[in-house]
């Protein structure tokens, strides 16, 4: 009788340790909302829900996602904050939209020179591992990619020389209001996605972006000239973060994974960008529009006039507590090695 009572005993204590020992087997599968502005036909939208499915398939389902393109969930200068704040778990947006919160990488977008998307990319990323800046320390940033060169798209005018950008009226965003300005034109803060109808109104004489936004914009319908400077190329850097709770409850199997996804889809997203500008080119000289490269006289030239905003900012951010200087000569020893 006392054999058979030790071994009741026995396994009730074994199932109450059973009980309380917490087993891997039963974490919760957890669904995500991801949120960005582009619209879900835009090759940047396609690859992002591309990364979703990727994160879900290598984490055989414990991480899902219900994907918001289109700004449906937020737009795109809603997203930062969106992400702080619980509204969306993942956020795809631009840092251009959020003006002065982003001091460090923000230099990325000036006006240095940028041949590719891939490149910018690149430096992108090597930047922002090299200075570690605490200004996206309220989420986790999950990577950052940027697009091919920026130049001017104008509606009626030719932009051959610096003299025929004299009052123009811009269309641009963050940096590149400030390129715009240096060379001559007149800066109008407006996104992406109110482009179209005011180079279409008239609204705007001209339009700062990559040559994709042409076809993937649709911008190639309004604009007749892109004037390829590349002297003085800007990008626009965008990000990809994580509200930082929610990465923090992840499983750390699975932020191991997503890891390792963020480093492949980030040569993606550049490689992505510049075959953007190619098809676009394509369609938009098929269109009847023109290209306009400046002679490297001109070229010259309009480096020369953007150089004191690039040592402005610079010295601006200098006032923040940021060495400015080392920003600057980070990005372009980055651009240099990349190149």
């Amino acid at each position: 009788m006392k054999r058979i009572l030790y071994s009741g005993s026995f396994v009730l204590a074994i199932w109450s340790l059973l009980l309380i020992i917490p087993s891997g087997s039963t974490a919760k599968d957890v669904t995500l909302k991801y949120a960005t502005f582009f619209p879900p036909t835009h090759s940047q939208s396609q690859l992002a829900e591309a990364w979703c499915k990727a994160v879900e398939e290598k984490t055989e389902g414990r991480v899902k996602f219900e994907y918001y393109p289109g700004g449906s969930l937020l737009n795109g200068k809603q997203i930062y904050d969106g992400v702080v704040d619980d509204i969306a778990d993942v956020g795809f947006s631009v840092l251009a939209y959020t003006a002065g919160r982003f001091p460090v990488t923000a230099a990325l977008d000036l006006p240095l020179g940028y041949p590719s998307g891939v490149v910018a990319t690149k430096v992108a990323n090597d930047v922002y591992n090299t200075l570690k800046p605490s200004e996206f320390d309220d989420v986790h940033l999950l990577y950052l990619h940027a697009h091919g060169p920026g130049f001017i798209n104008t509606r009626d005018k030719e932009a051959k020389k610096l003299e025929d950008l004299q009052g123009l009226r811009i269309r641009s965003t963050g940096m590149s209001a400030g390129m715009v300005k240096s060379l001559g034109g007149t800066p109008v803060a407006q996104s992406m996605g109110e482009a179209y109808e005011s180079l279409q109104k008239g609204v705007v004489d001209g339009s700062a972006h990559p040559m994709e936004a042409n076809l993937g914009w649709k911008l190639g319908e309004v604009i007749k000239y892109t004037t390829r400077a590349y002297s003085v190329a800007y990008t626009t850097t965008f990000f990809v973060a994580i509200n930082k709770d929610k990465w923090g409850s992840l499983d750390p199997k699975d932020q191991e994974i997503i890891t390792a996804i963020n480093k492949e889809w980030l040569v993606k997203h550049g490689e992505a960008w510049d075959e953007s500008d190619k098809v676009a080119m394509d369609d938009f000289l098929k269109k009847g529009n023109t290209t306009i490269d400046l002679s490297e006289e001109e070229s010259a030239r309009w480096a020369a006039a953007v150089t004191p905003y690039i040592d402005e900012y610079a010295a601006e951010i200098s006032k923040k507590g940021i060495d400015g200087k080392n920003v600057i000569e980070t990005i372009k020893a980055s651009l240099k090695a990349n190149k």
